[in-house]
């Protein structure tokens, strides 16, 4: 048994000391009999059961303006229920954050928004929130759907003029839950745009869509059983306390607007304000997954046995093959936990700030394309089981890929972060090849750093040569676009050695010390495997050391082999939470049942009869 002690200090570090007051809870909630395993559920009951699921969380989880004032609650209340149900995170992230919280933000000192408010406080309302257009996705500063002010009768008309100007994949499949939206639409005051604002739309009542609201709901998803759809306004009235004009502007009893921000794109940035911690609440989870995840996969490959050459079966995990796929995916998890802490922490202490806006954009893109390698990796060193949502890591998997495209593509937000770093490269000090130990991480943030500098200088002098030679901005910029991605995702590699070296440097037990810092050496050396050639190119690594990469990778996962309970025991998850037949002692949840039954779970047949919304 391993001390309790160990597991306590491990668990501290992952949850940022946070535990016990902001995650325990959440966690007890979602050990509820509604989170287990529903079997031959079609999609729609599966959206139908996420509904409920979100409702319970929702219930035990406290005051949500609470909630919304605490974003390590709310960070919280996105990542454990999306372990168990992957469609409760859109309902949650945006229920919370997009909704309600920009109504809050916007609504400030508004009594007259106090009805919205109190809807969506007690959930008896769940909230939606409308940017994305058919024909407009990331240029959504450019979208159609229009806001006029009709000054006789003190009421603004939503409408949709087009079919690119319909709201797509908002959740308006299933249409007798009742639902209100903040909707991002074009002010139009007196004939003139005035930007792209919010207002409060009501979608759904007990009755319905509401007159003039028209949905249909998109094709199923692998994965997601969220009710996405395409809406359409057809000159829907609303009062004029719906718009969320906030400190963006308002429109007078006069008929006129009144703005103190004069750009236009500033007043719609500053609309979605809330997207920052939409990113964070997303990114979290993703982590969050891929934390259970390589639980998940240790523990079967600790328990499955296969054959093995002269001698008796052995343990999956006791191949090397085996041990160097799932270690290093245990070192990429470890390192985006704690990159995603520190981010955490950033927009705690000044989440206003462009600096941090910029890292969390960085981190969303950085933790979202890491996890989905993880989750790959996992389900096929899973074998068959990996491929069974029921296992989780199949469902995962499909989450992973909502999260990349969702509040901010990680292509355009990466390439936005890009632009940044080349309109101001930095110059780093050139790293000697033997200055340091190449299982010394921060050596390879020495590397990193070095890389960025000269690529960045390089890169921008180049576009400036191309642009003084005649070419368009866009033809130099689209020539350098590449570069830029990987610019900015570098950066976010620098950050996360940077922060698993910090926690290692500060942890006190010896044994969680020696065991990450194997795998933050496992992680950077990985990093600096990526351009092996560039540097021995410029001479800041040597052939021999490029070589040795990665056979020390390989030999620092053999080290991990006796740790590997000990650090996925720092995940504060065990096989009874969740739940999946893999994790089984005997393997045995597969089996043959009466009445053509595959699998075992005992809620199967209470869903059948009925229990299921």
């Amino acid at each position: 048994m391993l001390e309790k002690t160990e597991h306590n200090e491990l668990i501290d570090l992952v949850f940022d000391g946070d535990f016990e007051e902001i995650h325990a809870p959440i966690r007890e909630a979602v050990t509820d009999g509604l989170f287990s395993r529903r079997d031959g559920l079609t999609m729609a009951e599966q959206g139908r059961l996420a509904y409920e699921r979100t409702r319970l969380i929702h219930e035990r989880a406290g005051v949500a303006e609470d909630i919304i004032a605490d974003p390590r609650r709310l960070f919280a209340v996105n990542e454990w229920p999306a372990l168990m149900d992957t469609t409760t995170l859109p309902l949650l992230t945006v229920h919370y954050n997009l909704c309600l919280a920009t109504i809050i933000h916007h609504g400030q000192d508004r009594d007259d928004l106090n009805d919205y408010i109190k809807e969506l406080s007690t959930m008896t309302t769940v909230g939606m929130f409308m940017v994305t257009e058919l024909g407009w996705g990331n240029n959504a500063a450019a979208l159609q759907t229009e806001a006029v002010y009709d000054h006789a009768t003190d009421e603004f008309i939503i409408n949709t003029p087009s079919p690119q100007a319909q709201k797509f994949m908002p959740f308006s499949g299933i249409q007798d839950v009742p639902k209100l939206a903040v909707v991002m639409a074009r002010l139009i005051v007196q004939g003139a745009d005035c930007g792209v604002f919010p207002f409060v739309v009501r979608i759904v009542d007990e009755n319905g869509l509401l007159p003039g609201v028209r949905a249909t709901p998109l094709p199923e998803k692998p994965g997601l059983a969220l009710d996405n759809g395409v809406t359409w306004f057809d000159h829907v009235r609303v009062p004029r306390r719906n718009l969320l004009g906030g400190t963006m502007g308002h429109v007078t009893q006069q008929g006129e607007f009144v703005s103190e921000i004069r750009s236009r794109r500033r007043r719609f940035f500053t609309s979605l304000e809330r997207v920052h911690a939409g990113r964070l609440c997303l990114s979290s989870a993703l982590v969050s997954a891929g934390r259970a995840s390589t639980y998940i996969a240790v523990r079967y490959s600790m328990r499955r046995h296969t054959s093995a050459p002269a001698q008796q079966d052995v343990p999956l995990l006791a191949y090397r093959s085996q041990q160097t796929a799932l270690f290093r995916a245990l070192a990429d998890v470890y390192a985006m936990t704690f990159l995603i802490n520190q981010v955490k922490r950033e927009y705690l202490h000044s989440s206003g700030s462009n600096e941090t806006k910029q890292l969390i954009a960085i981190a969303k893109a950085v933790t979202s394309w890491t996890m989905t390698d993880v989750l790959t990796t996992c389900r096929e060193r899973m074998g068959a089981q990996g491929m069974f949502s029921a296992n989780r890591i199949a469902d995962y998997i499909s989450m992973a890929q909502g999260v990349v495209t969702a509040e901010g593509d990680n292509l355009p937000l990466l390439a936005k972060v890009g632009s940044e770093l080349l309109a101001h490269p930095e110059v780093h000090p050139r790293p000697s090849p033997h200055s340091r130990s190449l299982t010394d991480p921060l050596y390879h943030v020495e590397l990193l750093r070095y890389r960025q500098g000269v690529v960045g200088q390089d890169t921008s002098r180049s576009m400036r040569q191309e642009i003084r030679r005649g070419s368009s901005v866009f033809t130099a910029w689209n020539h350098h676009i590449n570069t830029a991605i990987d610019l900015a995702r570098s950066r976010g590699a620098i950050h996360a050695v940077q922060a698993f070296s910090e926690v290692v440097a500060d942890t006190p037990s010896p044994r969680a010390k020696r065991a990450l810092r194997l795998l933050a050496s496992i992680y950077a050396l990985g990093l600096t495997s990526r351009h092996a050639t560039w540097y021995v190119t410029h001479g800041v690594l040597t052939p021999s050391q490029a070589d040795r990469i990665p056979r020390l990778i390989e030999t620092l996962c053999v080290r991990v082999l006796a740790d590997a309970e000990f650090l996925i025991g720092g995940f504060a998850l065990t096989d009874e939470f969740l739940r999946a037949p893999a994790l089984t002692s005997d393997l045995s949840a597969f089996s043959a049942q009466p009445h053509d039954r595959t699998f075992t779970a005992p809620a199967s047949t209470a869903a059948k009869e009925g229990s299921t919304p």
